[in-house]
């Protein structure tokens, strides 16, 4: 079937990339996998109402950041007494991932991520990590493109200010 053939396409052009953004959210390998296996399904299910409003990866991004955000939601059970905590435990289970081979540079790189409100994490990460254009990562979150400039040069700023210490 034609649509299987197309479908088939989209998937072995755009899994790693989305597999990484995603990754980026729900932080382990198996979360990551589980989330694009339901995002894959997303976009074989809606592929007919693509409206073209936007670029076809684009569209498929904001499906895959809609399905993090869905896991994330459902998968509350944890509780943690406070945000350090909740952070301390996403660093542990990125630092201990056989995936991840960073020096002690990109360590500090993710603590300082880590540290940012889920916004500003989100958006620095579309633009640094995924490549996104700010016009892009606007379609994804439904936000303008100059709160998003001003969004992500203050945490380059942060960054900057914080990698050194």
């Amino acid at each position: 079937m034609l649509k299987d053939k197309a479908f088939s396409e989209l998937l072995d052009a755009y899994q790693e990339r989305l597999y990484w953004h995603i990754r980026k959210i729900v932080v382990t390998h198996e979360n990551a996998d589980d989330v694009l296996q339901n995002t894959f399904i997303r976009v074989y299910k809606s592929i007919n109402k693509f409206e073209g409003k936007s670029a076809l990866h684009t569209w498929m991004y904001r499906i895959a950041y809609n399905e993090s955000m869905r896991f994330l939601e459902k998968n509350k059970k944890k509780s943690y007494d406070n945000i350090d905590e909740i952070s301390s435990n996403h660093l542990e289970v990125l630092f201990e991932d056989e995936y991840f081979d960073g020096d002690e540079i990109q360590k500090k790189l993710h603590k300082i991520i880590e540290g940012l409100k889920e916004k500003q994490r989100r958006v620095f990460q579309m633009k640094y990590f995924d490549d996104l254009s700010f016009r892009q990562i606007s379609d994804i979150l439904s936000v303008s493109e100059s709160t998003l400039k001003s969004t992500y040069y203050t945490v380059v700023k942060i960054i900057e200010e914080k990698i050194f210490l």
